[in-house]
């Protein structure tokens, strides 16, 4: 894009490299002990009375350092919580989740953008942004440089001072992206963030995130239910399934990079739609819970 500025200084504050996720590691992997044989990913959940419902089951995935890859899924398949997985708020139930050659943790390496904002209401919208900067001791001109960089690539830099309780929801979603970004992340881990968004602000912001992704190159896990946003921003796509609750069909994007806006009236864009919105439509329709069970 024209006149398109990084908000990060040259060399960035915090010196970060794509890493892998492996869920459930396949072939072999240095990093795995040679007696540590791990099971397909799974997670389940409580419920009154005693029962569990299963959110994940049975998933494998190994994502490359750098990658950029697209969830998609009816609702209630298990996508956010397999965000929750790679983060580290959740633990497995069984099998192994894997970052870089560990375990995830929560921390500065990984931007995580929620799907309820989370912004902190008696900050600004700088303060939210910069927050993650502050507790890492970036000094407070650096800070605010990265920051006002951000929220102008966001469309934000005139609502600066604006506290959460004065922005739309599609301002706070905004906001959210700009703080998971500031940190300059190893892996940016994004639960539907452009929903809250009018159509034609989801669309400037889909391509403004291909440009601040494309200038770190940071490994990206994006929940999303737009079969075109998902093929517009991945490298690969992801579609989950319910019951069970996993991997069903996994779709490569032979699209080049740079994308642009035009990309999308493209006849491999078209044929890849075409071919995802199948593959969704049967996964609903030919679920036996699903209250549009045989209306294919």
């Amino acid at each position: 894009m024209p006149g398109w500025i990084s908000p990060w200084p040259t060399k960035c504050w915090l010196p970060s490299a794509p890493l892998p996720i492996w869920i459930l590691p396949t072939g072999d992997r240095k990093l795995r002990s040679a007696d540590h044989r791990p099971q397909a990913c799974r997670k389940s959940f409580g419920r009154p009375g005693g029962t569990t419902t299963t959110a994940v089951a049975d998933f494998s995935l190994d994502i490359a350092p750098g990658e950029f890859v697209t969830i998609l899924g009816p609702s209630g398949c298990g996508k956010t919580t397999l965000l929750r997985l790679v983060n580290g708020l959740l633990k497995p139930d069984g099998g192994s989740v894997t970052v870089g050659d560990r375990t995830p943790v929560p921390g500065p390496d990984m931007g995580f953008v929620f799907q309820s904002f989370r912004l902190i209401p008696w900050a600004t919208a700088e303060r939210n942004v910069g927050f993650g900067l502050e507790l890492a001791g970036v000094e407070p001109v650096r800070r605010k440089e990265i920051v006002a960089r951000l929220l102008d690539r966001v469309g934000l830099g005139r609502s600066a001072s604006a506290y959460p309780a004065e922005l739309s929801g599609g301002m706070k979603q905004r906001v959210a992206l700009a703080r998971a970004l500031a940190t300059d992340p190893s892996i940016l881990l994004l639960d539907e963030p452009f929903a809250s968004l009018d159509a034609q602000t989801r669309e400037i912001m889909q391509l403004e995130l291909l440009h601040l992704w494309s200038e770190r190159r940071a490994t990206a896990l994006f929940v999303t239910h737009s079969v075109e946003e998902a093929i517009l921003l991945a490298d690969r796509v992801v579609v989950m399934g319910a019951a069970p609750h996993s991997l069903r069909h996994i779709v490569p994007i032979d699209l080049p990079r740079p994308r642009r806006d035009e990309v999308r009236t493209s006849p491999a864009f078209i044929a890849l739609r075409n071919e995802l919105t199948g593959i969704i439509r049967a996964l609903i329709t030919e679920d036996p819970n699903s209250p549009f069970f045989n209306r294919g």
